[in-house]
């Protein structure tokens, strides 16, 4: 380390730009480090306030017990190699890595390599793919690299990865970037809480609204009461209370910190640019449960890459990031001036803010929180119906048979959409029968459209609308200036990853919960009661989620890629996580292509932990 620290206080700042050499991904051997020196020493490359990058071919991360200070707050967590920064690791596309991964804590862990097609052995997800690293060994992980993108790692181990053990992957495409760019900076979000994983999970089992600090109060009736009157405002409390909910209950656990690269706005993560040079920010969002929405004041995001894979171009103001998902964007700062990377949780109770800089030391401005949302009756839509589907179902609670005599004036007709109800009669749930007393084509009555597996072609958006948010939701996005908001109907791939083709059939996946006891399942299962769900090698099938919850949930498929439904055929957009949003019905296609066993679950670290989480087996091989 001393050898390292000579050769870096020789270099001029040019040279580094602070955190500049971390983007060109240079190698030790570029530092005056021996090939020897550089496998020994796996995390040396840093700059202040930036991730930590190893070296090519053979990787080496200890995964510790580390002290974490966020500024606001200090607490011991997990981390990679001895640091609260997390690790980047830069691949090349077609390279063969070894990870050797040696195990420091007093628990088992394990690394899953999110996004990555691998052999299902070395996915990383301890009783599916392989049993865990005991404490105080060594397993070493090898695997080729198929892809180029942005990608990250975590474990997948009791509560670790909330509590800090995440990193990212950067794997350079063989001919290099299809849009290149002069710097290169991953942005890796977190939402780091003061209390461990395991604490803030038992909190909600007891008390599942202990970490909403954004209650109703006297005050907020007295002003509703204000704006419509206070007959509506208490007939607005009352119909919440029947059903246990608030309309606030759009992140389950709030009192974090907001992290870029492990540092929060004091900390102040910086990336340094020259006026007029292109700038690619490689977002990762680690956060166990909060969805950011990302906006730098000032410059326009041209998004290039999503999870991973390239798609055509497309401009925005703002962009909303779930959890588990990756975005790459393209910004083109012309001013000698300071930018500020504006990540702002969707629920409107915490933001972070990072700084682009022409030099270092600065910090850009801090924006005060927008108002907070409410969720609508439209982001119930499940809830509707009087449907009664079991304990682990959400259900109208408190007496309530239906919600017919409710007042909906201020909500959007499902109809408005053009879109009419789906026939699920021919569905198939191979993991699920049909309940007693509901016939499969019953499973939507959610009063909100089905939006996938449609052809949307002639479909317009009207007003800011987005057909992945049920109409008159009111977690529908809005950009902060009034401008372009991404959605997933904007992405469209660059190239077709496989051939257009109708799917064989489809698995309705219905998403479940009992928010009273915070239980979370699918189709009113959860995953310890749950049969596997049993997919063909080459099939093709389609994959319907129906939320019937009122909270987003982000889910991921490891092992294979899931295609979006959104009308547009080969060039649909290609993701390994999908935001599925309240009342709404989201169609993916997945072209089964890798044999093994797999997990499929909301990445919501506590949701997946309380049930909403499925073992997948690819029965059949490549002849």
């Amino acid at each position: 380390m001393r050898l390292f620290k000579a050769k870096r206080s020789a270099l001029s700042e040019t040279a580094l730009g602070s955190s500049q050499h971390l983007a060109a991904g240079l190698s030790r051997r570029q530092f005056g480090l021996t090939a020897a020196a550089a496998l020994a020493m796996p995390t040396v490359l840093r700059a202040h306030g930036s991730p930590k990058i190893t070296s090519k071919g053979t990787y080496d991360i200890t995964v510790d017990r580390v002290r974490i200070d966020t500024g606001n707050f200090r607490k011991m967590g997990v981390g990679y190699n001895k640091s609260q920064i997390p690790t980047v690791l830069r691949f090349k596309e077609g390279e063969e890595v070894t990870i050797n991964v040696t195990n420091n804590l007093r628990e088992s862990t394990s690394i899953h390599w999110h996004g990555l097609v691998l052999p299902f052995r070395q996915d990383g997800v301890p009783g599916i793919s392989f049993n865990g690293i005991a404490p105080g060994e060594t397993f070493t992980y090898r695997f080729p690299i198929q892809q180029a993108g942005t990608y990250w790692f975590h474990s997948h181990s009791g509560f670790q990865e909330p509590d800090g053990a995440y990193g990212a992957i950067v794997i350079e495409p063989r001919g290099g970037e299809r849009v290149r760019a002069n710097r290169d900076y991953v942005v890796q979000l977190a939402d780091k809480h003061p209390h461990p994983g395991s604490r803030i999970m038992r909190n909600l089992k007891r008390m599942p609204d202990y970490y909403n600090r954004s209650q109703r109060t006297l005050q907020t009736l007295i002003e509703d009461s204000r704006q419509d009157s206070l007959k509506a405002a208490l007939k607005d409390r009352g119909m919440w209370g029947r059903m246990r909910m608030m309309p606030t209950d759009i992140e389950d656990v709030q009192g974090f910190t907001p992290l870029i690269n492990g540092q929060s706005t004091s900390q102040n993560w910086t990336g340094l640019f020259r006026p007029g040079e292109k700038i690619r920010l490689r977002i990762v969002n680690s956060s166990a449960m909060t969805y950011f929405d990302m906006r730098i004041p000032g410059l326009r995001m041209t998004v290039v890459q999503a999870d991973g894979n390239d798609v055509r171009p497309v401009t925005v103001d703002e962009l909303r990031v779930a959890v588990a998902e990756t975005y790459d964007v393209i910004v083109q700062p012309r001013e000698n001036k300071v930018y500020s990377i504006i990540a702002e949780s969707m629920g409107r109770t915490a933001l972070v803010r990072g700084t682009l800089s022409p030099k270092d030391g600065y910090a850009g401005a801090v924006p005060p929180l927008r108002p907070r949302p409410l969720l609508t009756m439209a982001d119930m839509g499940g809830m509707m119906g009087g449907m009664d589907m079991g304990d682990h179902v959400m259900q109208n609670a408190g007496g309530m048979q239906d919600m017919t005599a409710m007042d909906h004036a201020n909500m959007e007709p499902a109809e408005s959409s053009g879109m009419q109800s789906m026939d699920h009669s021919q569905m198939q749930t191979p993991d699920q029968p049909a309940m007693d007393g509901m016939a499969p084509s019953d499973m939507n009555n959610t009063g909100t459209p089905a939006m996938q597996g449609m052809d949307h072609a002639g479909m317009t958006m009207e007003d800011g609308a987005d057909l992945f948010y049920a109409p008159g939701s009111g977690l529908t996005p809005k950009a902060y200036n009034g401008g372009k908001f991404l959605s997933y109907t904007d992405l469209r791939a660059a190239r077709p990853l496989y051939r257009h083709r109708a799917p064989s059939r489809t698995i309705e996946l219905r998403l479940t919960g009992n928010m009273e006891r915070y239980i979370w399942s699918i189709n009113g299962v959860k995953y310890d009661d749950a049969d596997p769900i049993v997919l063909t090698y080459g099939e093709r099938v389609r994959i319907r989620f129906i939320n019937e919850t009122m909270m987003a949930h982000p889910m991921h498929l490891h092992g294979m890629w899931s295609m979006v439904e959104t009308g547009q055929g080969a060039r649909n957009p290609i993701k390994h996580t999908v935001s599925v949003q309240p009342g709404v019905t989201t169609d993916i296609e997945v072209e089964v292509d890798a044999p093994g066993q797999w997990a499929f679950h909301c990445h919501l670290s506590y949701h997946a932990d309380g049930g909403m989480f499925r073992k997948v087996v690819v029965r059949g091989r490549p002849a």
